[in-house]
């Protein structure tokens, strides 16, 4: 993705710009009711209609659905159904409308409920037109962003030869050390493997029959194959079966379920099934809109093309989400705040991958790793140590100065499954690395301690106060790196050995 490259020259040239653009507005013929409109459209959006271009946007909802009845619901089933009922409720009433006025004059478009939210390209004329509703609270950009994940450089063997470095042919009788440091082996041990769990990832897709992964899908039977409720593809490219161009979201996959049964055990929770929706391109690319469509499509599965026939019931138990929309890419700070919060509410827990740009103090500052409605979670090594690129706390850039991560886990050369051949390739590393052995971990907490299941906040507390302790001499603002929590390792390292054995 191309950067701009801040001159005075280009400050210059920018103010010109703006100037322009500024200028366009005004030539709109003058009203109370246009200046309030231009109020709620975002700058950037702003810039790209007013010189007669069109923009994808979002039209977000000022009603948003009161959710707060779900916590005291006992079951996260019952917290799941109420939540999408809300949600919908609320989406189909205050959107009715705009719809009619898009549908009257065929106008394509893509209606949202996680956020109350309508996706159109637009021009400026017709942005003025939907701002000026009073239901509508403001108009977003909908950008193409690019996640900080992993960036790759994988040169896939054209024949028989495997020696390639860093790719792997299976070997017998190999507990990776990163899922023996988090204690999992000693939870199986106990007969607890993730039986009867559903973990998620929202990613680049995953490769469902990959040797590692197969048999842990929930759309695999052992004989056939259903992808219904199981997959889905907010890409444009909109694939019925589950893909991975990209590589990083079979290798999230892997380090949750991963097992082959030929020794290669990869995975925290082999005895879990997972669910997966891609939301990002073959680039690592996604947008707002994809993130959201994905998140709807956990909280409520269905069969791709068909969002009428959405069943909470089929809804995974954990999201793994190894991403970010960095605002660095025009992604606001609180465009995917209710969805994140929604998913929650409806007592799915989620493992958020806390960034890859450290050392500094206060840099976990990309969404979703910055929200309190999930686990940020930082990357150490084989030793313990923070990793470098591992991003700290406190979160600042919405003036909270909130504790994050809360947890850490093993990021740095981590190895895991990829798919081409059944093959598994080590030396990955990253916060990415790091998120699903929570995510993971949490699968092993809920079958061993039922009573945790759909609890989020007593499921965020137990992983914390039984974490291992770790400290840092690097000092963060109020938390300092000599305490515990701190900013560096939040409460320590993952231990869910402890987490299934303290009351």
């Amino acid at each position: 993705m191309t950067r701009l490259r801040s001159t005075n020259h280009g400050l210059l040239g920018a103010a010109i710009f703006w100037a322009a653009v500024s200028v366009a507005f005004l030539a709109t013929p003058a009203s109370a009711s246009n200046a309030a409109a231009l109020a709620k459209i975002a700058p950037g959006v702003a810039a790209q209609t007013a010189l007669g271009g069109s923009s994808e946007t979002l039209i977000v909802f000022s009603e948003q659905a009161d959710l707060s009845g779900a916590a005291n619901l006992p079951t996260k089933r019952e917290k799941g159904y109420y939540v999408y009922n809300a949600l919908r409720a609320v989406a189909e009433r205050t959107q009715a409308p705009v719809r009619k006025m898009l549908q009257e004059r065929g106008i394509p478009y893509q209606s949202f409920y996680g956020v109350n939210m309508i996706k159109v390209t637009a021009s400026r004329d017709l942005l003025y037109e939907l701002a000026a509703h009073d239901e509508v609270m403001r108009v977003e950009g909908n950008p193409r962003v690019r996640s900080s994940i992993p960036v790759l450089n994988l040169t896939i063997p054209t024949g028989p030869n495997l020696s390639n470095p860093g790719l792997a042919t299976p070997v017998t009788g190999n507990i990776e050390w990163n899922v023996a440091r988090v204690n999992a082996p000693q939870v199986w041990a106990r007969g607890f493997h993730g039986e009867g769990m559903v973990v998620a990832n929202a990613d680049t897709g995953v490769q469902w029959d990959h040797i590692a992964l197969k048999s842990h899908y929930r759309g695999w039977n052992g004989t056939t194959v259903n992808h219904s409720y199981s997959w889905h593809d907010a890409t444009s490219q909109r694939s019925l079966v589950p893909i991975d161009p990209q590589f990083h979201g079979t290798f999230t996959m892997s380090e949750m379920v991963g097992d082959d049964g030929l020794g290669n055990q990869i995975g925290v929770a082999p005895g879990a099934k997972w669910i997966a929706c891609r939301n990002m391109d073959n680039h690592g690319v996604g947008s707002p809109a994809q993130y959201i469509e994905c998140f709807q499509f956990l909280m409520a599965p269905y069969p791709m093309g068909h969002p009428e026939l959405a069943n909470p019931a089929m809804a995974p138990d954990v999201i793994n989400n190894s991403w970010d929309c960095p605002a660095s890419e025009g992604c606001s700070l609180t465009t995917l705040q209710g969805i994140e919060n929604a998913v929650a509410a409806s007592g799915i827990f989620q493992s958020m991958a806390a960034g890859n740009s450290g050392p500094n103090c206060s840099t976990v500052s990309n969404t979703p790793a910055i929200y309190s409605s999930g686990v940020g979670v930082g990357a150490t090594d084989s030793y313990n140590s923070i990793a470098r690129f591992s991003s700290r706390g406190p979160i600042t850039v919405d003036g909270s100065n909130r504790l994050k991560p809360e947890l850490v886990a093993p990021g740095s050369n981590i190895r895991g499954a990829i798919p081409y051949l059944n093959m598994y390739q080590g030396y990955w590393s990253g916060t990415s690395m790091a998120s699903p052995h929570v995510a993971a971990g949490v699968a092993l907490l809920w079958q061993a301690r039922p009573s945790f299941n759909g609890q989020i906040a007593a499921t965020t507390k137990q992983l914390t106060k039984t974490a291992f302790p770790l400290t840092s001499t690097q000092s963060c603002g109020q938390f300092a790196g000599k305490a515990v929590p701190n900013a560096v390792f939040g409460y320590g390292l993952l231990d869910i050995l402890k987490a299934v054995q303290t009351p």
